[in-house]
C-alpha cells in the first residue's frame, strides 16, 4: 500500500506540473497574439492611405458646408463654413454697428475658422498629412464638436440668433470644425476641393479649356461640377431641417452622421502602395 501511496502522488504532482506548463504556455501564447495584433493594428494606423478616390470623401464634405450653412444662416443670420458672406455681413456690421447683431455672429465665426485651421493644419504637418490616424482623429474631433454643437442647440428653449452663450458657443463650434475640411483636402492634395469656397470652382469650372471632354478624360472637370451640386443638395436639406420643427439640431446632427461615415471610412481605406525603385 505504502509503495502504491508514492506512486500515486507522484503521477499526480507530475500531472499537475504538467497542466501548469501546459497554461502557462496558453498564457504565453494569447500574450504573443494579442502584442502580435496590437502591432499590426497600430502599423495599419501608421500607414499613409491611398489618395486616389479619396476625393470621394472630400465631395461628401460639400453637402456637410450645405447642411450647416443653409440652417445656421437662416436660424443664427451668419455662416459658419463660407467666410466670405461672413466678410461682407462684418463689413456691413460696421457701418452701423448699434444696429444689430449679426456682425459679431459673423465676426465669431470667421475668428473659429481662422483658429481652426492653424490648429488643424500644424496638427496635420506636425504628424504626417495622409497618415491614417492623423485624418481619423481629424475627423473625430470635428464629430465631437458638431455633436457638442447639436447638444446645445437641443437643449436651447428659445429659437433665435440673440447673443446667447447657446447661440455663439455652437456657432463658434461648427465654424472652427469646418476648417478641418478644408484642411484636409489640402493635406490629400486636392486643393481645390476646400467645401468652404464656390467661387474659384465656378471660375475653374467653366474656364477649363476641357470642359466638354468627355466624362472618363476630364477628372479634374468631374470634381468641380459635382461640388457645387452637392452643396446645393445640402442647402436643400438644411434648409427643410430649418423650416422644420427641428430646426437647426437635425442639421447638425446629420452633419455628425455624415462625419462619421467619412472618419470610418478613412479607418477602412486602403494604404498607399509602396513604390518600387528600380
Amino acid at each position: 500500500m505504502s509503495a502504491g501511496t508514492y506512486g500515486t502522488i507522484g503521477t499526480s504532482n507530475s500531472n499537475q506540473a504538467a497542466g501548469d506548463s501546459h497554461d502557462e504556455n496558453d498564457a504565453l501564447l494569447v500574450k504573443r497574439r494579442a502584442t502580435a495584433s496590437w502591432d499590426g493594428f497600430r502599423q495599419y494606423m501608421l500607414d499613409d492611405i491611398d489618395r486616389r478616390w479619396a476625393d470621394l470623401l472630400l465631395l461628401m464634405s460639400y453637402v456637410i458646408t450645405g447642411l450647416l450653412d443653409s440652417s445656421a444662416v437662416f436660424i443664427w443670420g451668419s455662416f459658419v463654413s463660407m467666410q466670405t458672406g461672413n466678410t461682407v455681413y462684418l463689413g456691413l456690421g460696421l457701418v452701423e454697428p448699434t444696429k444689430g447683431t449679426r456682425w459679431i455672429r459673423s465676426l465669431t465665426s470667421i475668428g473659429f475658422f481662422c483658429m481652426g485651421s492653424f490648429c488643424f493644419s500644424r496638427f496635420h504637418r506636425h504628424f504626417s498629412p495622409k497618415r491614417r490616424w492623423v485624418l481619423v482623429t481629424s475627423f473625430a474631433a470635428q464629430l465631437l464638436l458638431v455633436t457638442t454643437a447639436a447638444v446645445i442647440v437641443m437643449i436651447d428653449s428659445e429659437r433665435g440668433s440673440d447673443l446667447r452663450w447657446e447661440v455663439l458657443v455652437p456657432l463658434a463650434l461648427v465654424a472652427f470644425q469646418s476648417s478641418g475640411q478644408a484642411v484636409t483636402s489640402r493635406a490629400l492634395g486636392y486643393n481645390s476641393l476646400t467645401s468652404v469656397v464656390l467661387t474659384s470652382i465656378y471660375c475653374d469650372l467653366f474656364s477649363d479649356p476641357l470642359l466638354l471632354a468627355g466624362i472618363m478624360q476630364n477628372p479634374e472637370r468631374n470634381r468641380r461640377a459635382a461640388a457645387p451640386a452637392l452643396l446645393l443638395m445640402g442647402a436643400i436639406f438644411g434648409g427643410m431641417w430649418a423650416h422644420s420643427p427641428i430646426g437647426l439640431a437635425g442639421a447638425l446632427w446629420t452633419a455628425a452622421a455624415l462625419k462619421l461615415v467619412i472618419m470610418l471610412a478613412f479607418s477602412l481605406w486602403r494604404k498607399e502602395p509602396k513604390t518600387t525603385t528600380t
